[in-house]
């Protein structure tokens, strides 16, 4: 018996729809991450991009527990003296609500070139719709 190796050209990529509505941040990234990655495939290779496509819509309705919502802190630095930028989620819904799920998922993927290419797979959107009809999206349900 030998050990299976997915190749690129084998992947048959599929379109899934995560609706984020009223779920927690962490398991929507962390459903989202496993897809994008290919870990729900059984041909899963960890050094080939076995991973399918995500849309998650409503990211703007994603839930966050206990105190998060004006506890957490998300930390930039603009380069300049001075400039750090602190900023809660709170503060972060009001100007880019889709920036909290996409800085979740991609905190889960892998920080490499493989993990860029993963990232570009990853749509999110604000609202409940999305422009990917056309690839007959699969609905992913979270339990």
């Amino acid at each position: 018996m030998k050990t299976f190796s997915a190749k690129a050209q084998d992947i048959e990529r599929k379109w899934y729809v995560i609706d984020a509505a009223d779920k927690v941040l962490g398991q929507v990234a962390v459903q989202a991450a496993n897809i994008l990655r290919g870990k729900n495939k059984t041909i899963f290779t960890p050094h080939t991009d076995c991973g399918d496509y995500v849309v998650i819509v409503n990211a703007d309705k994603v839930l966050l527990t206990g105190n998060k919502e004006k506890a957490k802190i998300y930390t930039r630095y603009t380069g300049y003296v001075g400039n750090q930028v602190v900023l809660t989620p709170a503060k972060i819904r009001r100007t880019k609500p889709t920036y909290l799920l996409e800085h979740a998922v991609l905190g889960m993927v892998p920080h490499t070139r493989q993990g860029r290419a993963q990232a570009v797979r990853l749509k999110v959107y604000a609202g409940d719709q999305h422009p990917h009809a056309a690839q007959n999206p699969t609905p992913i349900t979270l339990s």
